[in-house]
């Protein structure tokens, strides 16, 4: 009677209540509590392996915890699988989108739940499935096409058709589980606006999210996680960003990161009218020419889409250029393959760690040596694999890097949260020295202590004298590391300058395609 009663004076549409959950060498959840009141956005913050998604995915069904009870508007439920969170009324939204890339936003969205636009004879009845989710669609100010083929939509088209498919199947509590990771800022925009309509409809939200601005934006209430436990819960609105980090890290965390002056010595890197087709033979990458000089950071700031994914695959050697040069030190490496780059000095942190970066069936220690394993000291006698030594460096590193790897060198990197897999290939690439890293998102996924921490190593490499080429989408990362800044457009260089002689908004105007010639020192 007395917890009755407590329930409805609290309205809670969630509580977790003592929820455990073990792995082989790691505690994910010590005795975890949360509690969801009804059409709240409640954020969830925490470090890199926290325990966020863990909790997260209990309460979808993806795992099932090994001690605690779950609650669902005061009654206590057991989700054994993703289907009985469905029937509660339970939609998540992945980090990781698990969409089919060749078929239609229609098709994706009714996957798995087909029986609900079965039409006469037991056949699919595409076209009232494309129906009702248009008028999904156009409720929530989502503004996407059904019929649409997922690998012809941006990545943000692509996080509203899995917020479309919980929709699709009537969710009332809705997980987003670090939605802005792969969004440019524009997007997260967008995201934010679609969040606030989602609860004045009357949806409860839960938030997990590294991004303290996010937080403040949307959220009501905050829990914060630190290494499997629960530290506290807030009321947003009475708490500062500066707060709120050092709950979740327990210290505090400095936002803004001093950098030495310019050093720059002599011209590293050079790329000469480069041209690069994408994957459907299109020119994504139009007669681009940039320098990069020892002991700078080269930053390029522009909306996902415009060329940079191609710019890197072309610098790093996984795709051939249609024209122009590729300088290293003067000595033209335009038609090297990747490992003879990588011997050269290239280093290269992906923006896709999963894809490009990792193997995620390896080891710590066999992803540290990934890029060279056939040499001294991971290779003896030419063909035998030292892993004693693989197994040092990759402890020497976790450590270094503080990745929260619960087995050690040996943990499964494909095991381990997005962050500290992201840890391990900065750690790899920094490790392996070189006179050029190129780098895309580095920071993405990441706390906010693991970000100051990690720009601070990226300083650290370019104080060495080390010719960095940075690109990412957090413009607030771009203004706060790079020495020069170039915009890019459809492919091309828009403008190059100086840091401290642009804004954030000259920037986003440039972002969007307008020409400047102002453009600084670009040479």
């Amino acid at each position: 009677m007395l917890y009755m009663e407590h329930y409805m004076a609290e309205n809670f549409a969630i509580e977790m209540i003592d929820i455990t959950k073990t792995f082989p060498g790691v505690i994910a959840n010590d005795h975890v509590t949360l509690h969801v009141k009804e059409n709240e956005v409640l954020a969830l913050l925490g470090e890199n392996g926290a325990g966020k998604s863990t909790l997260m995915s209990i309460l979808f069904g993806s795992y099932n915890p090994d001690f605690g009870k779950i609650i669902i508007r005061g009654k206590e439920v057991k989700i054994k699988d993703p289907n009985d969170a469905t029937a509660l009324g339970i939609g998540m939204v992945h980090q990781h989108f698990k969409l089919i890339h060749n078929y239609t936003v229609t098709e994706n969205i009714i996957l798995g739940n087909e029986k609900s636009c079965l039409g006469r004879f037991g056949m699919l009845d595409l076209k009232s499935a494309e129906k009702k989710i248009s008028e999904l669609s156009n409720t929530y100010g989502l503004q996407v096409n059904p019929s649409d083929i997922i690998e012809d939509i941006t990545v943000g088209m692509q996080q509203r058709v899995e917020i479309l498919k919980v929709l699709y199947r009537n969710a009332d509590i809705i997980i987003f589980d670090e939605p802005t990771a792969v969004l440019t800022p524009q997007e997260i925009d967008e995201l934010m606006d679609i969040i606030r309509l989602l609860k004045s409809t009357g949806k409860t939200i839960i938030l997990i999210t590294h991004k303290l601005k996010e937080i403040k934006a949307v959220a009501d209430r905050c829990t914060v996680l630190r290494r499997g436990k629960t530290i506290d819960t807030v009321n947003v609105a009475d708490v500062t960003e500066e707060q709120l980090a050092e709950l979740m890290v327990g210290r505090a965390v400095k936002f803004e990161i001093e950098k030495n002056p310019l050093h720059a010595g002599k011209e590293v890197l050079r790329l000469e009218n480069i041209c690069i087709k994408n994957t459907k033979g299109r020119l994504a990458v139009d007669n681009l020419s940039l320098n990069v000089r020892a002991g700078e950071i080269l930053g390029i700031a522009g909306v996902d889409g415009n060329g940079q994914s191609e710019l890197l695959y072309g610098i790093s050697g996984m795709v051939p250029l249609e024209s122009g040069r590729i300088l290293l030190n003067g000595e033209d490496i335009s038609k090297l393959s990747v490992r003879a780059r990588t011997q050269k000095g290239i280093g290269h942190i992906p923006e896709d760690r999963q894809k490009h970066g990792l193997v995620g069936a390896f080891t710590v220690a066999q992803n540290v040596a990934l890029k060279n394993y056939y040499a001294s000291p991971y290779t003896v006698h030419k063909c035998i694999l030292n892993e004693s030594e693989m197994k040092r460096k990759a402890t020497a590193l976790i450590k270094d890097f503080d990745i929260r790897a619960g087995e050690g060198a040996q943990t499964i990197a494909g095991s381990m949260s997005g962050g500290n897999q992201q840890k391990v290939i900065i750690a790899r690439e920094i490790d392996m020295g070189g006179d050029v890293i190129v780098i895309a998102q580095p920071t993405r996924g990441l706390d906010v202590g693991a970000i100051e921490y990690i720009r601070r190593r990226i300083l650290a490499e370019r104080d060495k004298g080390r010719a960095i080429l940075l690109i990412s989408f957090e413009l607030d990362e771009i203004m706060n590391l790079c020495d020069r800044i170039a915009t890019i457009s459809k492919g091309q260089i828009v403008g190059v300058f100086n840091a401290g002689e642009v804004t954030e908004s000259q920037i986003g105007f440039m972002m969007a395609g307008s020409k400047n010639t102002s453009t600084g020192e670009s040479e």
